[in-house]
């Protein structure tokens, strides 16, 4: 089934808002202010004055070292980052250190996990989600004729697993010791981490297209010193064919639109989005906030309890304080 997509409108009402993914690129954004914007939207979908959104973009060369990142993963210099042009960022997301940089399309879903559903029906937990997201990233790669898939134990999308398919189809991911998957030459296309603060996920991934590899040299990228990275240039035999890093964004939105099972909306501008957040909080009065029912199960009373509130309460006795 193919995601329905539509051009944003500006008569677009709030509630259709919430039932589709709004993606935007923004082609090359400074990591501060991609960071910055990520804190506002979480905000603004927080208070439900947005819907799902999807940022994607180009960084220029940055390390961004996550929770659980190890100093010792960075290999090179203070004075080595700096001569090459590359920032450095402490953040909240999960994982260790990553490099993003010009030829790598990042992805930032700000969605509210409350809002998703998976396949059984329940809602979507962080890792259901991150699942998700590398089923979108290994299908992009299989449009653009590269094998990829996962591996047990390890976040973010593979190439080089020997028993992939020719086509690109995905690979066997399963973790109950069955799967068939012989790791020779793993090498990772594709890195994920996500931080979720009130339901609400930030950060994402990165999609290395015709990222310069040699900069991969400056860290241990995800703290991982045996397995290498690759990107799509690499892994193809001509990188001259290879769409615009625009034209991936949309192929992934549309992708993203596919696995998640929503209705694509592709807006015009971050000013756009922020004037909708605008006219959400004007309506606030009048637009009742979206309902997340409750699925924990109720508190059932012990039998022994329900007994013992039925006898009778003894009389208190006089005090004998003045």
């Amino acid at each position: 089934m193919q995601p329905t997509l539509r051009a944003a409108s500006r008569g677009a009402s709030l509630q259709s808002n919430k039932q589709m993914i709004q993606y935007l690129y923004l082609g090359r954004v400074d990591y501060g202010e991609a960071l910055r914007l990520q804190e506002e939207l979480v905000a603004l979908r927080q208070q439900e004055r947005i819907g799902n959104v999807l940022l994607l973009l180009e960084h220029p060369p940055v390390l961004t070292l996550g929770r659980n990142a190890s100093r010792a993963n960075i290999l090179a210099s203070d004075e080595m980052l700096a001569a090459r042009g590359v920032t450095l960022h402490e953040i909240n997301r999960g994982g260790d250190v990553t490099y993003h940089g010009p030829g790598q399309l990042i992805g930032y879903p700000i969605f509210d996990l409350r809002s998703l559903r998976n396949s059984g029906g329940t809602r979507l937990g962080p890792v259901d989600f991150v699942r998700l997201m590398e089923e979108a990233l290994i299908r992009l790669c299989g449009e653009l004729g590269v094998a990829a898939g996962r591996i047990c134990g390890l976040t973010g999308v593979w190439c080089g697993l020997s028993s992939g398919p020719a086509d690109g189809s995905p690979l066997d991911e399963s973790c109950d010791g069955t799967a068939e998957n012989v790791f020779e030459g793993e090498r990772k296309i594709a890195a994920i981490g996500i931080h979720v603060a009130r339901g609400v996920t930030s950060h994402g991934f990165a999609f290395n297209v015709t990222t310069d590899l040699d900069d991969f040299r400056l860290i241990n990228p995800c703290g991982i010193t045996d397995k290498p990275v690759t990107s799509v240039a690499r892994e193809i035999a001509d990188p001259a064919t290879l769409p615009t890093l625009e034209a991936l964004a949309q192929r992934a939105a549309r992708l993203f639109g596919l696995v998640f099972g929503e209705p694509l909306e592709m807006l015009e501008s971050v000013a756009a989005l922020r004037s909708r957040a605008q006219s959400a909080r004007a309506a606030a009065p009048e637009s009742p906030a979206q309902e997340f029912p409750a699925e924990d199960t109720p508190l059932q009373v012990p039998p022994e309890i329900e007994r013992l509130r039925q006898l009778p309460r003894p009389v208190k006795a006089p005090s004998i304080l003045a």
